[in-house]
């Protein structure tokens, strides 16, 4: 397998699930828009009881990494693209290399009951734990449906610049609006719309070919996108000190709360 020690890369981790091959599929363009490499990356376990086990785990990564790397050929982008084995705990080996990564992106197909283990311990850790950005990727979802689609992201004060940027960036990138949500004060509502209105200012300057939207709220991103369930998010983008809350964000269908089946988390290093 292909392999480029200490380069910048936007790094993804394959384990043959669909979710996984669309978060190499959500990545390109991130690489592209960076201009460094693509990097798939499968974990296989570091000791196997038996030479067999071995070669069915590495048959099964090189398998996933194929399989991902043909989707992403696919697309006929001209990103480049390496592949990489690693043994290990995969969670451990992700946060290992997002040391020298400019983005890490993990799939989910969403979560329930038991939040943490349908998420996935590796999503949730490395959301938690990684040194860059980490992108959570849920699977594609239904593109019959016709509601607008936005990138989901809080304005606070003068507190979170580097997570309203990034979702700036990342709504240029994809050519989606942006909602822009803020905080309001009991009987001030017109008040802190205003103060929305001029904390934006500066984003609307810097990404003339955004469209913002604001939005005032006294709720989060969890909750705002929980109470709207009427507006559909494809991203949501948070600051790391909210990574904890990740379960409320990418939800699984069926729940009777988390109703944001289909979004994806950008996390965010403050």
């Amino acid at each position: 397998m292909n392999a480029s020690e200490n380069q910048a890369a936007v790094i993804v981790g394959i384990d043959g699930s669909q979710a996984s091959i669309h978060a190499a599929q959500w990545a390109v363009d991130e690489a592209l828009d960076r201009g460094i490499p693509l990097r798939l990356l499968a974990a296989i376990k570091a000791t196997h009881p038996s030479n067999e086990d071995y070669y069915r785990d590495l048959k099964h990564a090189e398998a996933s990494l194929r399989a991902a790397e043909a989707v992403v050929e696919a697309t006929g982008l001209p990103v480049k693209v390496e592949t990489e084995i690693h043994r290990g705990q995969p969670a451990a080996i992700l946060v290992s290399e997002s040391r020298d990564a400019d983005l890490l992106c993990v799939g989910s197909v969403g979560i329930g009951r038991y939040s943490r283990a349908l998420l996935g311990s590796t999503a949730t850790d490395v959301a938690e734990q990684a040194h860059c950005p980490v992108a959570v990727i849920r699977s594609q979802p239904d593109q019959s449906r016709k509601q607008i689609n936005w990138v989901v992201v809080a304005v606070a004060n003068n507190a979170n610049d580097t997570v309203v940027d990034q979702a700036m960036s990342e709504a240029q990138l994809r050519r989606l609006p942006v909602l822009a949500i803020g905080a309001t004060r009991q009987g001030m509502t017109d008040t802190a719309s205003d103060d929305l209105d001029n904390r934006l200012k500066p984003w609307r300057r810097w990404y003339p070919d955004v469209h913002v939207y604001p939005v005032a709220t006294g709720a989060d991103v969890a909750r705002f996108l929980h109470d709207n369930d009427e507006s559909w998010a494809p991203l949501a983008v948070i600051g790391s000190d909210d990574a904890g809350r990740l379960a409320e964000i990418i939800g699984s269908h069926p729940h009777p709360v988390f109703r944001r089946s289909e979004a994806s988390v950008l996390i965010v290093r403050q």
